[in-house]
């Protein structure tokens, strides 16, 4: 099954323009034949008019007073014949048929219109018949009139006009497929252009569809931008009930820990934990519900990770840790950058905390995708454990937060086609790399000019 609309076309227009050629050609080949036959039984005719006037009876013998004068019919074999037979089987014939007689028996039906028979040169040539009566004062004669010619010589001119026909027709279809092909590139120009402008609005780029184009993408490029406006409506929606289910739990939370502030230590530390197990699956699941709502925005990572390590520096710089960054600036990620933040926060805050002197940032593309990774000189993780760091609750430092970090941009990276994977560092410590998404259009990555 075809699945390209263009291939469709240009078959469709390959057997139209196949069929009405075939059908041109064979109605031309038709005309000329009938044209070219009429022509030579024309000129056949015309032979026998002369031949049936100049018919004489003299001393009871006919004679034939004045012969046809094309100089043809005095040489032998010369393509061009007449004869003429009286009742009694006596024959007149020119001289291009020197000894042979044309009988009426050895006539059989021919191409053309015309009878067929055997010239004196074994060749076929057609023969046109015609019966008159002569009248003399004996009385009414009988006269059968011939008028020949070399089959070849017709066969020859359809031959000729037939390869010139084909040149003609195969100039005619490439002609008219190179005009199909013109029609269709044209046509489908303005899918091309809304093809571009989809990706531009997934991209973050546009917000709507332009209206102009052909009048039969109006009606599409209409329920688009109202099916955008819809998502648009249903995405503000989300994320009011999420701040409303956010705001909903944080008062009766803190009542709760007010409430726990008086209970006996044991209770009141249980009372605390479960607190805080509450606050991190409803920020995880928070979380969840909005990742993939906003996906069609681009972040220039350099920029986005420049604000995040400013964020971090008081933090790194009292404890004499140095950054090393290596992004390039043209790199650009196909995230929200809400969500590209909180993944990569969560990734440099772990780091922050285990990094004993450096931590280094970089990044590459590889295809449409951005491999940026996270290294430090800390003391890293061992290597059976390396595929349970981003699992829920799992910490890598004893007692120190609240194990969900890594799992969240674990989550957040996933929505977005990304992921997240660790491994051991070349400074020590431990190498978290983020497979981010990044569309490249017209071979050049998103953001590049």
């Amino acid at each position: 099954m075809m699945q390209s609309l263009r291939l469709r076309l240009v078959i469709g227009a390959v057997l139209a323009i196949a069929f009405v050629l075939v059908l041109v050609g064979f109605g031309l080949s038709r005309v000329f034949s009938t044209y070219a036959a009429d022509r030579y039984r024309a000129d056949m005719s015309a032979i026998m008019d002369q031949l049936a006037a100049s018919i004489e009876i003299r001393k009871g013998e006919p004679v034939v007073t004045n012969e046809p004068s094309d100089p043809r019919f005095g040489l032998p074999g010369s393509g061009l014949y007449w004869q003429v037979i009286a009742e009694d089987g006596r024959v007149i014939r020119s001289r291009s048929l020197w000894d042979v007689e044309l009988p009426l028996s050895a006539l059989h039906a021919g191409p053309y219109g015309f009878r067929e028979t055997e010239g004196p040169d074994g060749a076929p040539i057609l023969v046109d018949l015609r019966w008159i009566d002569l009248e003399t004062p004996g009385g009414t004669r009988p006269f059968t009139l011939f008028a020949a010619f070399d089959r070849k010589v017709i066969d020859d001119a359809i031959s000729e006009y037939h390869g010139s026909m084909a040149v003609m027709l195969a100039a005619t279809a490439a002609v008219l497929l190179a005009a199909a092909m013109l029609q269709i590139g044209i046509g489908l120009a303005p899918l091309s252009r809304l093809q571009a402008s989809l990706a531009r609005v997934r991209s973050g780029l546009l917000d709507h569809f332009e209206g102009e184009g052909p009048t039969e993408l109006k009606p599409l490029v209409l329920e688009l931008n109202q099916l955008l406006q819809e998502r648009e409506t249903a995405v503000e929606r989300a994320r009011a009930r999420a701040s409303d289910l956010a705001h909903g739990l944080k008062t009766p939370l803190t009542v709760l820990l007010h409430v726990a502030d008086g209970l006996p230590d044991p209770e009141k530390a249980l009372i605390r934990q479960q607190v805080d197990l509450i606050r991190q699956r409803a920020d995880r699941q928070l979380q969840s519900a909005r990742l993939g709502v906003e996906q069609m925005a681009q972040t220039r990572l350099a920029s986005l990770a420049g604000k995040l390590v400013s964020v971090l520096m008081p933090v790194t710089t009292a404890r004499g840790i140095d950054w090393n960054l290596r992004l390039d600036d043209t790199l650009t990620v196909d995230m929200d950058p809400a969500d590209l933040a909180e993944a990569l926060g969560n990734v440099l805050d772990n780091a922050t905390r285990f990094a004993s002197s450096v931590i280094s940032v970089s990044a590459e593309r590889k295809g449409d995708r951005i491999r940026l990774c996270v290294e430090d000189d800390g003391p890293g993780v061992e290597e059976a454990a390396l595929a349970e760091i981003a699992g829920r609750g799992v910490h890598l430092g004893e007692g120190e937060g609240s194990g969900l970090g890594l799992a969240i941009s674990a989550d957040v990276l996933s929505a977005y086609g990304g992921g997240l994977s660790f491994a051991r560092s070349a400074l020590g410590g431990l190498q978290v790399t983020l497979t981010l998404p990044s569309r490249m259009h017209d071979g050049k990555p998103d953001g590049e000019e």
